[in-house]
């Protein structure tokens, strides 16, 4: 039965205050910066909620209004997480971004959002700035952290704005996915539906602040559940994070499959003491189908994976509670309702399970966004009747596990049929000699593409192209089979590790 939504909600109240008040002296963030000095920084429950109401007092006596947007381009430092908090406390709309993003990027940004207030890393330079525009410097936004006027948590409505992120729209222009404060409510199913959370525990996010799979995974959800979160902001490299895992005591550790791949990769042979590691949670790409196993088994414990987008987060997926099926993501979180429609469109009533199609949350899910900002013809794209349709193409089996088949616009077309990216992925990946797969649909001459697949071996070992192609053979029909294999080194990933499918052409290339 799904609980009740609340109709007066603060996302960044739900967030701390019980925290503050039940357990005002327990570690609520720990953030470190190399492994050998310890936390650089301690925050307590009572510690966090008095920054984060002190920026909304702040952002208020400079004459923001409720509503307000504010841009955020910081460097990755706990300053990031507070004024996100403390601008949604206030009743303010923030928009996280990256410092790395370029002038233009970050104007475009800017301008559509008709941001009141932006606040700038000390490493941006030139950036063209409006007249009348709030301009907070890192020094600024210290200040307020530290001496600003104490608010109260703005008494806003559960459907009003929180917080806004820009995802790519259907053109080239980047659309901002609108959020209202009942978002943070509408993740209780992922608690026990992906992470088996409890207030004991110390989660460990892979992400630096600015990306919201680390403000929702990493810090929002652990601080619903009175947990600690444990964010790394110095050098990532793959070897760094058994150690992490091992010296703060994590509990759960949260990261896109890339990174699981390289800790295995880099790690030294035979077992990995994690130390207090119950479980890993992946999400953000398809994983490889070999990454669970070689996980379990190197390290004694279970990788849980998870579904999602920018405009609900994650609402399938394994858990303690759902155990993994291979080649599926899980089972829709307790709670949510899911369906698979046709793809074409007008249809609005679901497909009998088994069949495939796209994949739809019904739009009554309190963590669905509100909209896309100033977007309303791609606002109705998604929309079909009662249910919101992101572009994921699934099928859900008799035992009500979901198979994601991609993105409908990432579907390559071969000798007249559709063949999705993943299904290939997943058959290739099993190969002993292949550590990493992407598939994409390559150009070779004008009007003639095929499936091309990418392929980095496994350290130490070789694999030949016609190796692939015979292997794939024996595990795919014939106008599934990949017409051209590129071996190459490492695949194009985002500073998040996603794989970059759009550049995957140029690797072909310059193979030749």
């Amino acid at each position: 039965m799904p609980e009740t939504l609340p109709p007066r909600l603060n996302m960044a109240a739900y967030c701390l205050a019980e925290g503050a008040r039940r357990t005002p002296d327990k570690a609520a963030l720990l953030v470190l910066r190399t492994l050998q000095a310890g936390p650089l920084e301690t925050w307590t429950y009572r510690e966090l909620q008095d920054a984060v109401l002190r920026v909304a007092g702040g952002l208020q006596a400079n004459g923001l209004r409720p509503g307000d947007r504010v841009l955020i381009r910081l460097d990755n430092t706990s300053a990031y997480a507070i004024l996100f908090f403390g601008a949604v406390a206030g009743g303010f709309v923030p928009i996280p971004a990256s410092s790395e993003l370029t002038n233009a990027e970050a104007g475009f940004m800017l301008g559509d959002s008709g941001a009141a207030a932006v606040a700038l890393a000390d490493s941006v330079e030139g950036m063209d700035l409006p007249a009348g525009l709030l301009v907070l410097t890192a020094a600024d936004v210290a200040g307020l952290i530290q001496s600003g006027p104490q608010a109260s948590y703005a008494g806003t409505q559960a459907n009003d704005a929180a917080f806004m992120v820009y995802t790519s729209g259907t053109t080239a222009r980047p659309k901002g996915v609108l959020h209202a404060h009942r978002s943070a409510f509408g993740r209780r199913p992922m608690y026990q539906g992906w992470y088996g959370i409890g207030a004991t525990d110390r989660v460990l996010h892979a992400g630096a602040f600015n990306w919201t799979f680390t403000l929702g995974t990493g810090l929002t959800d652990p601080w619903a559940n009175g947990a600690t979160a444990i964010v790394f902001t110095g050098e990532k490299g793959p070897e760094v994070w058994p150690q992490l895992i091992r010296e703060t005591q994590a509990t759960l550790f949260a990261a896109v499959p890339g990174v699981y791949r390289q800790i295995l990769k880099y790690a030294p042979p035979g077992p990995l003491d994690l130390g207090a590691l119950r479980h890993g949670l992946t999400a953000g790409e398809a994983p490889p189908g070999n990454l669970f196993g070689d996980w379990q088994a190197r390290t004694g414990t279970a990788l849980y994976e998870a579904l999602g987008m920018s405009e609900i987060s994650t609402y399938i997926s394994s858990s303690p509670s759902v155990p993994r099926k291979p080649g599926t993501t899980g089972k829709p979180q307790s709670g949510r309702q899911i369906a698979v429609l046709p793809v074409a469109e007008g249809d609005h009533e679901p497909l009998p399970r088994g069949e495939q199609g796209l994949l739809a949350v019904h739009r009554s899910d309190p963590g669905l966004m509100l909209g896309y900002w100033n977007r309303p013809a791609e606002e109705a794209d998604v929309m079909r009747g009662d249910w919101f349709c992101g572009g994921d193409l699934a099928v859900i089996d008799a035992d009500g596990y979901v198979t994601h088949l991609g993105r409908a616009n990432e579907i390559m077309k071969a000798l007249g049929y559709r063949v999705s990216p993943l299904e290939v992925e997943a058959a290739l990946g099993a190969h002993p000699d292949i550590g990493e797969i992407a598939c994409a649909e390559l150009t070779v001459r004008a009007g003639v593409s095929v499936i091309a697949a990418f392929v980095v071996p496994r350290p130490g070992r070789e694999i030949e192209p016609d190796a692939v192609k015979a292997f794939a053979a024996t595990r795919l029909a014939a106008y599934k089979c990949p017409r051209e294999v590129v071996i190459v080194d490492a695949l194009p990933r985002t500073p998040n590790g996603k794989v970059q499918r759009s550049r995957l052409a140029a690797l072909a290339a310059a193979s030749q």
